[in-house]
Parts: C-alpha cells; sequence; structure tokens
C-alpha cells in the first residue's frame, strides 16, 4: 500500500484511494486550517500593535532628547543648507530627514549643538554659537516642518500645528568655556540643556572616561565652580543632562539640583555595562528625584557588540521602567552620531516599531505616552517652575589657575594686565629708565 498526501496542506496522510476519507474529513480541516490560521494570527497581531502604536503617536508624537543632524549639517556642507544635496527633504546617507521625521511621528526634537573636545581651550564657543544658528536657519528655511521653540508650551504648540518642535541641546560644557556669562548667553540664544561635559573634562567637572581610568579625576565630581554652573543653570530654567558624565558628577548634581535631571541620551548599565551607561544605583536616584533617563540606541550601549536589535533597546527601557519607575523613562536614539544602529532602529522613522514593541510588552497606554513626551514635558515644566530670573545671577569666576592659559587673556582677574594700571607701578617701573637719561 503506498501512501499519500490527504492535500497538498498536509491535512492528513492518509491511504491512496483517490479520496480522503469523510471520517477524517474533520481533523484535516482542522490541521489545514492551523496551518495558515497561526501565521495569519501572528502577522494580525503584529499589525494590531503597530496600528495601536501609530494611533497613540498621533495624540502624543515622540519626542526625542538627542539628535546630531546638525553635526552631519557641518562637516558634509559646512552648515550650508543651500548647497546641493543639502535639502533636508531630500537628504540621503543621513539617519534623519524630513520624510524620515514624519514617518516616524516625532514631534519634538532636541538638536544637538556639538562641537569636539578638541576645541576646548580654543573656539568651542564660537562653533557651539555656529551649531546653534544652523538649527534656528532650518526652521526658518523649512518652516512647514519645524517650530524653533524654548518652552514646554512652544512644544505643545507645535504638537497642535503638526511640525517637530525643535530645540537646542549643547552637548559639552565646554561650550561654555568655563564662563557663567558664556552659560547665559547660550541660554539667551534657545539652548534649554547642556551636557556638563562630553567625552573630556571641564576644569569644572568629570567625564565617563575617568571611571574607565582612561582620564583623571580633576573634580572630584563637580568643583566649586561646577556647582555654581548647576545653581545658575536652576535659575535660569537649563535642563542638566548628565549623558557623558562620571557617576560622581552625576550623583553630585543629582543631589544640588533643585529641579529633576535628564540623561539625553543613555541607557542601563546593568543591561550592558559601558561606563556611558547608567548604573542602578543612580537609576534609584533618578527615581528620587523625577528624573529622566533617554535610552540611547547606539549598538555599542544597547548590547555591548557591534550588533544589536530593536528588543534589547526595549530591553533597556523595561529596565529602566522597572528600577526608576515608568514616568523616568524617554527616548534620546542619537540618530547622526553614532555609527552603530540595530536591526529594526535604522533611522528616525523607525519609533512606530519600537512603541509596537512595548505595546506587545504590555506597557499600557499611558506608560507609552509617558516615554513618548509626556516624561519629557514634566521634567522641563518642572525646571521652568524651579527657575527664578528675579534670583541674582552667580557672578564668581572660576579660579584663573583651573584654566589652560594657552590661546586665552586673563583680564578681569587679579594681576591680570590692564589699560588702567596705577601709577606708583608704573613711575618704579620707568625709574631706572629716567635716572638713566639723567646721567646723558
Amino acid at each position: 500500500m503506498t501512501w499519500c498526501l490527504g492535500s497538498r496542506h498536509r491535512e492528513v496522510i492518509l491511504p491512496c484511494t483517490g479520496q480522503s476519507s469523510d471520517r477524517s474529513r474533520p481533523l484535516q480541516t482542522v490541521m489545514w486550517t492551523s496551518w495558515w490560521l497561526w501565521p495569519l494570527v501572528a502577522v494580525c497581531t503584529a499589525d494590531q500593535f503597530r496600528d495601536e502604536a501609530e494611533r497613540i503617536m498621533r495624540g502624543t508624537p515622540v519626542i526625542d532628547g538627542h539628535n546630531d543632524l546638525p553635526w552631519q549639517l557641518l562637516t558634509s556642507f559646512n552648515n550650508q543648507l543651500l548647497a546641493p544635496g543639502a535639502n533636508l527633504t531630500t537628504l540621503a546617507h543621513t539617519h534623519t530627514n524630513i520624510p524620515k521625521l514624519k514617518a516616524g511621528l516625532v514631534g519634538g526634537q532636541f538638536w544637538s549643538a556639538y562641537t569636539p573636545c578638541d576645541t576646548q581651550n580654543k573656539d568651542a564657543v564660537r562653533r557651539t554659537l555656529e551649531q546653534i544658528d544652523v538649527v534656528q536657519r532650518m526652521c526658518q528655511l523649512y518652516p512647514e516642518t519645524f517650530l524653533c521653540v524654548t518652552s514646554s508650551k512652544g512644544i505643545r504648540q507645535a504638537f497642535q500645528e503638526g511640525k517637530v518642535a525643535s530645540l537646542v541641546g549643547v552637548e559639552g560644557g565646554h561650550s561654555i568655556d568655563s564662563s557663567l556669562g558664556v552659560l547665559r548667553a547660550l541660554y539667551h540664544l534657545g539652548m534649554r540643556y547642556l551636557t556638563l561635559t562630553h567625552s573630556c573634562n571641564t576644569p569644572w567637572a568629570d567625564n565617563w572616561l575617568v571611571d574607565t581610568g582612561e582620564d583623571k579625576a580633576q573634580s572630584q565630581g563637580l568643583s566649586s565652580f561646577g556647582q555654581s554652573v548647576v545653581k545658575e543653570m536652576n535659575r535660569l530654567g537649563v535642563m542638566i543632562d548628565l549623558a557623558h558624565v562620571s557617576v560622581a558628577t552625576m550623583k553630585a548634581a543629582l543631589q544640588l539640583s533643585k529641579a529633576p535631571v535628564i540623561f539625553s541620551h543613555s541607557s542601563a548599565r546593568r543591561l550592558c555595562d559601558h561606563r556611558r551607561n547608567v548604573p542602578d544605583d543612580v537609576l534609584e536616584l533618578v527615581n528620587r528625584t523625577g528624573s529622566l533617563v533617554m535610552v540611547n540606541f547606539y549598538n555599542d550601549y544597547v548590547s555591548c557588540g557591534a550588533e544589536a536589535t530593536l528588543s534589547q533597546v526595549a530591553d533597556h527601557l523595561d529596565h529602566i521602567k522597572k528600577v526608576a519607575g515608568p514616568g523616568a523613562v524617554g527616548f534620546g536614539g542619537d540618530f547622526d552620531g553614532v555609527s552603530r544602529l540595530p536591526e529594526g532602529l535604522e533611522d528616525v522613522s523607525k519609533y512606530p516599531d519600537l512603541v509596537a514593541e512595548l505595546l506587545r510588552r504590555q506597557w499600557t497606554e499611558a506608560e507609552v505616552r509617558g516615554a513618548l513626551a509626556e516624561n519629557l514635558l514634566r521634567v522641563f515644566e518642572a525646571v521652568e517652575q524651579a527657575s527664578d530670573h528675579t534670583q541674582t545671577p552667580e557672578e564668581k569666576p572660576i579660579a584663573l589657575d583651573q584654566l589652560e592659559a594657552s590661546c586665552r587673556t586673563t583680564y578681569g582677574y587679579s594681576g591680570a594686565p590692564s589699560l588702567h594700571r596705577p601709577l606708583g607701578p608704573l613711575l618704579a617701573s620707568l625709574a631706572p629708565l629716567l635716572f638713566s637719561l639723567c646721567l646723558l
């Protein structure tokens, strides 16, 4: 006797009699149905989560904490937005352009005004000003897409208008050149967060490489001037960003600040033991202070390897939610600032897929809306409420001996050259010359 498949869909194996047994037909039907039903259910469920993600995001679009598109505009076009190839509608070879932002339902973006550490004690301030300028010109050139704002109220206005609320985050304390006056000037130009360090110490705060041993601790977290910077940021209403800083700096700022702080693009160290990530004891401080960790998508901070997945990014979001609470979670993709991104999160258009994964993991709609935007808005509003422009500004300058002397004048410091030197010392310095003239 030969055996054959009852149908090409493998419903049941029967003796070959030219037709299937009547007795076997119910079983055949069930097995044939199961062959196509379960894959269809899986597809429909995936579509359901994706559709739900889009529905939520149309009401609460994502606010991303950190995007380095301005740096790409500098390195590729020297910030010339009208240069061939620089059109943000057709911009290629970047993680970010206007169509991708719209597909990703991005409603708010902190654009990074970044200048590398090798500009410290040189032209860091000038470079920072130019990066702030290019963000402002993006808003001027594409007013139908971008709305430059400087407040939580402005973000909500952009949401209502269907535009991308565009804010400036200055990435690295070296951008203020150890000057409270420069800090205030950058605030007036639109800066709404300052990352206390990049991957280098400032004269007043230590960076994450101190924790690896590659850099030496200079301030043991924050120096006295660093504390003045934090206090002045509180007074102005500038969010304190602790991405890139050492653990000691994290703890010092969290304990000193009168307002919640942010990590604009950092992940969970428990899941990836990279010193750029946030350890659990700091996450507990984040919880107690109502602060926020916006998860970075860079593979090296997600998986501690060259490859990573969207699911692993969701793991970081899960962990931070578990340790610091659902109000402490946000997104800080670091798009256009990193060389490797997870499979499934290749550019800014992929945010709905990540939100769908959170829904699949049974995050509530309220938790998802929090991670998308409401947690950041809560922190921003708390920073605004803690600010007090009627309070006397911090004025005491950093000590001269804490500054690198090259390429720097010293006007204003005691003993520095002055156009109005006292007459006595001047005459004393001229006495030998006058005496010699009398002998002639």
